[in-house]
């Protein structure tokens, strides 16, 4: 393939540009007001959206095991045990390998 001109070399970025805006608006379709149309508001409101993503991912690990907890506590108690000694009877019971939650 041959250039004969030097403009042919040059990237356009007026697509680019275009194509930037378009994934910004497309991650803020669903948001409430102009914050879904105009472009500057956009960028202020899915910036602030995926940094509370961030850290509800953290917050999610820490509700869940607050819910087993909860849940582990209330079960054992309806069999008379309290939750310390039902998970020291377990930790026993399977030696030291054992261990709650998805982390196997």
């Amino acid at each position: 393939m041959v250039f004969l001109t030097a403009q042919l070399w040059l990237r356009s970025r007026v697509t680019d540009r275009y194509w930037r805006v378009q994934e910004v608006l497309k991650h803020a379709r669903h948001f409430r007001g102009r914050k879904n149309r105009c472009y500057r508001l956009a960028v202020r409101a899915v910036t602030r959206a995926f940094v509370k993503c961030t850290k509800a991912r953290r917050l999610k690990k820490r509700n869940l095991r607050t819910l087993w907890i909860n849940r582990i506590t209330a079960a054992s108690q309806e069999h008379g045990l309290k939750y310390p000694a039902f998970i020291a009877n377990l930790v026993k019971a399977y030696s030291c390998n054992f261990c709650l939650g998805n982390d196997h």
